[in-house]
């Protein structure tokens, strides 16, 4: 689209701004029309400039900026004031003003010196007089200078535009690469999840899993991979923990997100008491995430993520308790969280600042409805009971699928939905999809994990 502006027609537009924003302004708004200003010096309405009207105004600010410019003390107006003579009439009419004796000081020092350039330019002419070439008057040399000195801004303004505009295409390429890497990986992650679902079991083995369309292969080998990562240590009770992982798998669609990830991660292991409701025979003490040393005895389930170990009491766990499944649940989860994001259990991975952002908002948040008597669950009040803002992130990542698998899936999540539902949006959004998509990149075939390394060399 063409201007509807001449050169000319600008600069005077340009000039009318500042003029304005001189008298109402601040000289921060207006910084980038002094930079587009070709001519410092311009003469506006009885035949001042800018720097009479700052002077008159007594703009500190203004008058520094247009003297660092360049500006000219010695042009007179129509009253055959420049501006030296005017700060000293601004200064005896308003003696009291600190801002104008400023101003003052300024256009003195100012003037000073343009006076001891000028005294020093007269005394060269007069020692080159005797010389045949013919030496220009101290008044060329100055308007010469100040000539070569507006050709320099000139330069730098076009040179600061060019810049401008290489860094508009530089920014317009990084974006369109963006876009074209998101679009790679989305049509990278859909072809893997269509192709295969693969599993690693035990000691690595790699083997395919049936397709999705048939969820009941699906859930029993998840099952089974977790039961070949499980150690009953006391008491035998296969089948009991057998069907507390199916359970599970089927409570809510956030515990099974959970058994998916963790039965392909071959690092995880899972110790069990069933002859016991807690887990003082196996581990006699805890480190909790405040750092605090507790009894064993005190817990139904921990989990250790020094040793990537999760512990369970499990006597009776085999019928409705479904507080032995919230407690694993939650130890699970914990677990999950460790592995997934390499950041001492916390939902987000280190250096993450959006995401930690968000964390602390929803520890904030639930604070306060605690301060108005809401009437929170206690496993979230004890959450924020936390010494640390990192062991309240934690317990309150964990609360999500406890209170789930303690309530079961539509009461769970209705009082969530209700209580907290920022906590709940941000663990469904972050944790869950992080938690699926790290299962699928480990599950994969060879073949897809070359693909996906290609594409992970070309995005970085």
């Amino acid at each position: 689209m063409a201007s509807n502006f001449s050169a000319s027609g600008a600069e005077q537009f340009v000039e009318e701004r500042l003029l304005a924003g001189l008298l109402t302004g601040s000289l921060l708004q207006h910084k980038e029309q002094l930079d587009m200003l070709e001519y410092v010096d311009v003469r506006h309405a009885r035949q001042r400039t800018l720097l009479h009207v700052g002077v008159g105004l007594g703009k500190t600010d203004w008058v520094e900026e247009l003297l660092a410019r360049g500006a000219n003390t010695d042009i007179t107006d129509d009253s055959q004031q420049n501006a030296l003579s005017s700060a000293e009439e601004m200064v005896q009419k308003y003696p009291d003003d600190v801002e104008r004796s400023n101003v003052l000081q300024l256009v003195t020092l100012v003037h000073r010196r343009d006076q001891v350039i000028l005294r020093r330019l007269e005394a060269s002419a007069s020692r080159s007089a005797d010389h045949v070439t013919p030496v220009a008057s101290p008044e060329c040399d100055i308007a010469s200078l100040r000539s070569s000195v507006d050709s320099l801004r000139r330069e730098m303004k076009s040179l600061v535009r060019q810049l401008s505009s290489s860094l508009e295409e530089l920014k317009a390429q990084v974006c369109g690469r963006d876009t074209l890497l998101r679009c790679l990986e989305e049509a990278v992650t859909s072809t893997a999840e269509d192709v295969m679902s693969v599993k690693l079991g035990q000691g690595r083995e790699v083997y395919l899993c049936q397709p999705t369309s048939d969820p009941a292969r699906a859930r029993q080998e998840c099952v089974d991979a977790m039961m070949r990562k499980t150690r009953i240590v006391y008491g035998s009770g296969v089948d009991e923990i057998c069907a507390l992982y199916e359970r599970l798998y089927d409570e809510d669609e956030c515990t099974a997100c959970i058994i998916k990830f963790l039965s392909g991660d071959d690092r995880v292991k899972v110790m069990v008491d069933v002859e016991s409701d807690h887990i003082g025979r196996m581990k006699e003490k805890v480190l909790d995430l405040d750092g605090t040393q507790e009894a064993g005895s005190d817990w139904y389930s921990f989990c250790d993520f020094e040793s990537e170990t999760v512990y369970l009491g499990a006597k009776d766990c085999s019928g409705d308790r479904c507080d032995v499944r919230a407690f694993f649940a939650c130890a699970l989860s914990q677990l999950c969280l460790k592995l997934v994001f390499g950041n001492e259990c916390r939902p987000y991975s280190k250096g993450d600042v959006e995401r930690e952002r968000e964390w602390t908002r929803v520890v904030e948040e639930l604070e306060e409805r605690e301060k108005r008597g809401e009437g929170l669950h206690g496993w979230i009040i004890n959450a924020l009971n936390g010494i640390t803002l990192k062991a309240k992130v934690c317990w309150l990542a964990a609360a999500v699928p406890e209170i789930i698998t303690l309530y079961g899936s539509t009461e769970g999540r209705s009082y969530l939905q209700q209580r907290a539902p920022l906590l709940l949006s941000l663990y469904s959004n972050n944790v869950m999809g992080t938690l699926l998509a790290s299962a699928k990149v480990g599950l994969m075939s060879i073949s897809q994990a070359f693909f996906f390394t290609s594409w992970s060399s070309l995005k970085h």
